[in-house]
């Protein structure tokens, strides 16, 4: 550390302060003027600490500079030299893979867009053949129903007409029938 001794409360070579002038007036040819100096002398010692802060300061940067010395400026151009190391070599060959690289994912990609597009098509090309599928099956379906409700009412009317000349049939069965039991109930 420093190991420099502490100043009296004044300073070699310096203009005594306002407030050291009043001090020395009303201390002047008194008796009180040694006890005031010794004051002076405890108060530097024990409170007043700018020579102590100064000395370690001054120690501190005469340190930093040895010990370190010019550290910093050979890690900076370290730096430096590794930046332009980057750029100048390093950045087009990472630039170069990374073009080269890319194009032929983009390839690649264009190849499987391909693809993708060819199986949307085909996989809209036969939906479109199952729904023509399923719309003529429809149609026959309709077209069969149809004809079976024509061939129902044909029917229900061929059952309609038998059940009609059944029905007068035997209207003049029993017609006849009364009129053979109305000749035996004359009896």
């Amino acid at each position: 550390m420093s190991g420099g001794v502490p100043a009296s409360p004044r300073r070699s070579g310096a203009a005594p302060l306002p407030s050291d002038r009043k001090r020395e007036a009303l201390a002047a040819g008194s008796p009180i003027q040694p006890i005031i100096k010794d004051v002076g002398e405890i108060y530097s010692r024990l409170l007043d600490h700018r020579p102590v802060i100064q000395g370690e300061i001054r120690y501190f940067v005469k340190e930093f500079e040895e010990k370190r010395g010019l550290r910093e400026l050979r890690v900076l151009e370290n730096l430096k030299n590794a930046i332009f190391e980057t750029n100048e070599h390093v950045l087009p060959k990472c630039e170069q893979a990374m073009h080269d690289n890319l194009n032929e994912a983009f390839k690649r990609l264009q190849a499987a867009n391909n693809m993708i597009h060819r199986l949307q098509e085909r996989e809209h090309e036969e939906r479109k053949l199952q729904a023509d599928k399923l719309m003529a099956r429809e149609e026959k379906r309709v077209a069969h129903w149809e004809e079976f409700m024509k061939e129902q009412q044909n029917k229900r009317a061929e059952v309609d007409e038998e059940h009609r000349k059944a029905m007068e049939r035997l209207k003049e069965q029993y017609s006849e029938m009364e009129k053979e039991l109305a000749k035996y109930v004359s009896f």
